[in-house]
């Protein structure tokens, strides 16, 4: 399947790679877990690790390259484009940059679908993205955690503890000038397999031009690397999810949900190292409410680095925490010292390891709540070093924090910066947890992410 980028982006050409591996899933993982008003166990458990794929000749992969989209069309590049693509420039002679963003988890409770919803029976969520859109759309490449299946109105929309979304959320993601879709969270099979197919052929049939990870309708969709290509510098994306709350993977879908299983992993950053020139994994992971990250996202996190990972950004555990460097080895280093420019002194994998909601309204309450309400915005820019490789020149964090008031529409997230005190003091969620406050938010990032953030 040959997918063009959203049209609406003219920064950058881009395009879409679909390459298949030739590495099957043989194996099932359920583990349990949640989202929303109780917190995870402290004591982390391991998955089990199941025989997964098998490995086919990687260098005998031809990736198939979509045609470039713009708004003007497509266009078909001379040879002198060509060269210039090929060797990292754009067509103005200049090194070429990529900019990357994420957001974390997409969490639909309950109040923010009565938000959403409209006297006709329809939801319109654009009230939720209107003061970041922008944002969102500046960057070359746009991913957000979709935590919420898309299994339309029909199955019932429905918050926590299983949640289900209309249609129309997806609508809004593309809108709002997302890119990239993920779907591996625990939280993908709670409409069953008909939540996951509904949810897979909306995408197909709705918005092709959208890149979809972590849910798969076939073996062979799912033996497919997603691989995006920007002016030259192609990127390998990778989308796993730890479990999916005890519920069975469908025993007729084996393939339809990507799972944290160590060899399937490790053949699928090899088979991107052959495709990509830079590799991008996004895990949903940890210890739900957890500021820092637990050992299983250390372990993971290590094998992500001595595979050939070159970014990880997390989910799932609905608070934001650290950002480190991870060499090769699996030594680590505490990124919120560091300037946030790429040096050859800083090697290895930069780590994201949780970006928090995105957007929420929980039922929880007490101290730890107001933590629930701030999220990040990860921010990478890609570009090739003197010696052609495809480095990280610069990254970083945008603070969100999700304002809520009763009523219609009354769920909107901004950038922390340009939030305000006032504002933050008539957020609902301080009858949940009086200790929210604009100073408090501020107080958070500058404890996860020290001068990382803006």
């Amino acid at each position: 399947m040959l997918i063009g980028m959203n049209r609406r982006k003219t920064v950058r050409k881009a395009s879409a790679i679909r390459v298949c591996t030739g590495v099957l899933l043989a194996g099932i993982l359920a583990c349990t877990g949640g989202c929303g008003n109780v917190s995870s166990q402290e004591t982390e458990q391991e998955p089990a690790v199941m025989e997964t794929r098998q490995e086919q000749a990687l260098s005998e992969v031809e990736p198939a390259v979509a045609e470039v989209t713009t708004d003007e069309g497509n266009l078909d590049a001379d040879d002198e484009d060509t060269a210039a693509s090929v060797a990292g420039e754009n067509r103005d002679g200049a090194s070429s940059q990529v900019t990357i963003c994420m957001v974390g988890d997409i969490l639909l409770h309950t109040p923010i679908e009565d938000a959403s919803r409209r006297d006709d029976g329809t939801y319109d969520y654009s009230h939720i993205f209107s003061e970041t859109t922008d944002l969102i759309s500046d960057a070359d490449i746009a991913l957000v955690n979709e935590e919420v299946i898309i299994g339309g109105a029909e199955l019932g929309v429905s918050g926590y503890p299983a949640f289900n979304a209309s249609y129309e959320i997806g609508d809004a993601l593309v809108d709002a000038g997302f890119d990239v879709v993920l779907h591996a969270t625990n939280h993908v099979l709670d409409k069953g397999a008909k939540g996951l197919t509904n949810c897979y052929d909306y995408w197909e049939n709705e918005h092709p031009e959208i890149e979809v990870l972590g849910i798969h309708d076939s073996p062979e969709d799912q033996a497919h690397i997603s691989v995006l290509e920007v002016d030259g510098i192609s990127i390998a994306f990778l989308n796993y999810t730890y479990g999916t709350n005890g519920i069975p993977v469908p025993s007729d879908m084996p393939y339809s949900v990507d799972l944290l299983e160590e060899n399937r992993v490790i053949a699928d950053l090899a088979a991107a190292e052959e495709m990509a020139d830079f590799t991008i994994v996004c895990p949903h992971w940890g210890t739900e409410y957890r500021l820092t990250p637990d050992s299983y996202q250390q372990k993971w996190a290590k094998i992500f680095a001595e595979n050939g990972a070159d970014l990880v950004i997390g989910t799932h555990p609905h608070v934001i925490e650290p950002i480190e460097w991870i060499s090769a080895d699996g030594s680590s280093s505490d990124a919120k010292t560091a300037t946030g420019e790429m040096t050859k002194t800083v090697p290895g994998t930069l780590v994201y390891y949780s970006l928090g909601n995105y957007v929420n309204w929980t039922s929880g309450t007490g101290p730890g709540t107001a933590n629930r309400m701030v999220g990040g915005m990860a921010q990478v820019t890609l570009a090739r070093d003197d010696d052609g490789d495809v480095v990280i020149d610069d990254y970083g964090v945008a603070a969100l924090v999700t304002d809520l008031r009763e009523g219609r529409d009354g769920v909107t997230v901004y950038r922390l910066k340009d939030y305000t005190a006032d504002q933050a003091d008539e957020n609902a969620i301080r009858s949940q947890d009086p200790s929210f406050s604009y100073e408090y938010c501020v107080s958070l990032c500058n404890d996860v992410w020290g001068d990382l953030w803006e």
